[in-house]
């Protein structure tokens, strides 16, 4: 069997991409037919920059998630190794291919003969896994605590706010590898880390809540019932590992997570909860001072209702430009752990180990290396023009 020309190589990848395509072509239509009744989302479909921007990030999330949930698009197991492939060049044919085997490796084979297609295409995966949980977690952790210290001020914020700049103090990238090492993790400190942390959206929820139906309890009960029970069951699931420092609760355990993968996560939430609390409290001093909220507190309203229900929408624009390009920064944390093979297993299909095995012998064989540097490339570059098309649209708010 003969080795593929780089046409044919694309036309075969662009052709396992076809869920990818059909998803977007989808979400393009639905989304430009109802863009008037969209709010924010929808305002975004008439900036060229932010569908630009959102084409690429929708792009890498309909390929993790088809590849993660479905296990389609990938041609070969990420981790298998086949002899006679190792650094071959791309649109290698594969020897002695069986029936129902892929028969080429698309982008070639890195210095472990692996597919390299089909270790990128599975990178993305633990990517869109990661960066956008992580990043919702920490604002919910952010907006909690930033909320009250901007409204309230006195010693509340200077207590948080002090807390807040000691771990701003401490470099980002030092305190990750800190984080993530195998002295610190096998303390079971990143547990201890997470029982707090992930507590958070079961205080912003139960908060939220109350605040908005405080005067119906009927329906306020049963919503907090339903919800608290859910974020119950999965925060024990987050937070509970057999073999570990915290084993409770063993019979509603309803996932197992990777010791590696909550290590990371942690660290995540943790380095840009601070950041994320800084903005929340600036923008709550802020609008604490606008007459729609004098209007609420001549009405009689709650503390909690005025700070979730009045300052917080008011503040979603600046909010959800810097959601968009923390899931970038994220993103290129988790690059950078993974080059320096920290959190994960070695052997994991993220891109940053993909880049780090692939630029040993970059000079000579520079297939292994170039496509999830490109992945990561594109997909903070679509993350940071989304973020620039929702400031432009916000702004006209």
């Amino acid at each position: 069997m003969e080795n593929l020309a780089w046409l044919e190589i694309t036309a075969r990848i662009l052709t396992q991409l076809i869920p990818v395509w059909i998803a977007l072509v989808v979400t393009f239509i639905v989304s430009i037919k109802y863009k008037r009744s969209l709010g924010l989302y929808g305002k975004l479909f008439d900036s060229n920059v932010g569908m630009i921007g959102f084409a690429i990030v929708m792009f890498w999330a309909f390929t993790g998630v088809f590849a993660g949930a479905f296990d389609w698009i990938i041609t070969h197991d990420p981790l298998s190794q086949v002899s006679g492939l190792k650094n071959k060049i791309p649109g290698t044919a594969m020897p002695g291919a069986s029936e129902g085997d892929y028969p080429y490796y698309l982008l070639g084979g890195d210095n472990l003969a692996r597919d390299v297609f089909s270790r990128v295409i599975a990178g993305s995966t633990k990517v869109i896994l990661i960066a956008p949980l992580a990043t919702l977690f920490a604002f919910m952790v952010g907006i909690t605590l930033g909320l009250p210290a901007g409204y309230f001020g006195g010693r509340l914020d200077m207590v948080l706010s002090f807390l807040a700049n000691l771990v701003l103090a401490f470099p980002v990238i030092l305190l990750f590898y800190l984080l993530v090492t195998p002295e610190i993790r096998t303390t079971g400190f990143p547990q201890y880390m997470a029982v707090v942390l992930f507590a958070f959206p079961i205080i912003f929820a139960t908060v939220l809540i109350n605040s908005r139906y405080y005067l119906v309890p009927q329906k306020r009960n049963i919503m907090l019932g339903v919800t608290l029970f859910i974020l119950f069951a999965l925060y024990i699931s987050l937070i509970n590992e057999a073999g570990t420092k915290i084993t409770i609760f063993n019979s509603i355990d309803l996932f197992d997570v990777d010791g590696g993968l909550l290590t990371v996560f942690v660290s995540v939430v943790f380095v840009n909860s601070p950041t994320v609390f800084r903005i929340v409290r600036g923008l709550a001093m802020d609008i604490k001072t606008r007459d729609y909220v004098a209007a609420a507190q001549t009405r009689g309203e709650g503390t909690w209702y005025i700070m979730l229900w009045e300052i917080l929408p008011n503040a979603r624009g600046p909010l959800i430009v810097d959601f968009c390009l923390r899931i970038g920064y994220t993103t290129i944390l988790l690059g950078t752990l993974g080059f320096f093979g920290l959190g994960l297993a070695p052997e994991d299909p993220n891109w940053g180990a993909t880049i780090n095995e692939g630029r040993k012998l970059l000079s000579i064989y520079p297939h292994p290396a170039l496509p999830p540097s490109f992945a990561l490339l594109s997909l903070v570059l679509g993350l940071n023009l989304l973020a620039d098309g929702l400031r432009e649209e916000s702004l006209k708010d």
